[in-house]
């Protein structure tokens, strides 16, 4: 086997990243894709729930308390925990009239001080209020007056703060890929 061939099989040293930074950002990737894919299950009782109220109403005009509060409830769960996984999946609306013809250096300069200007501010001040009014929840064990099943309402005030948490574990991992392009120029 002669040089030029392993040149051809192996990428450039000054192109491969770190292996820490590397690691990094695949465990937060791998476990914001398992949270994200595990959340998605929760669409199976959020749907039985709208099917069956639906039923109960229009077929035997008996509809049903509950169904509204155990939706809002799995859908806001849903939507607060899942915030990391939209990240993830770059999902989030974005204006790119301009960004998308950057270069990727610029792209990865615009990505990371926007996480560190807004995003990472943002998201600390809204755990730090969101934390105090979960536990605060908890400890009142807290219920829902809207309807006679009053349903204990601190679990959904809870994933307020763990899905923050959450994001923020994903955004680390965002801008350390914007790092890595502003450094490389590509990214990972």
């Amino acid at each position: 086997m002669n040089s030029e061939e392993v040149s051809v099989e192996r990428a450039p040293e000054e192109l491969v990243p770190p292996m820490a930074l590397a690691v990094t950002i695949k465990v937060i990737d791998s476990f914001g894709d398992w949270v994200g894919k595990t959340l998605a299950w929760l669409v199976i009782p959020l749907m039985g729930g709208l099917v069956y109220e639906v039923f109960a109403r229009y077929v035997f005009n008996r509809p049903q308390v509950w169904v509204f509060e155990m939706t809002f409830m799995i859908y806001g769960g849903m939507f607060m925990l899942g915030a990391s996984y939209t990240l993830l999946k770059k999902m989030h609306i974005r204006t790119d009239i301009l960004y998308e013809r950057f270069p990727v250096r610029w792209q990865g300069f615009v990505d990371g001080s926007l996480y560190l200007v807004i995003f990472f501010p943002g998201l600390i001040f809204l755990l730090d209020a969101s934390w105090d009014q979960a536990f605060h929840s908890f400890n009142l064990r807290e219920r829902s007056e809207a309807s006679p099943w009053m349903p204990p309402i601190w679990p959904m005030k809870m994933a307020i703060p763990v899905g923050t948490g959450l994001l923020l574990i994903q955004g680390f991992s965002e801008l350390l890929k914007s790092l890595y392009a502003v450094w490389r120029g590509k990214w990972l």
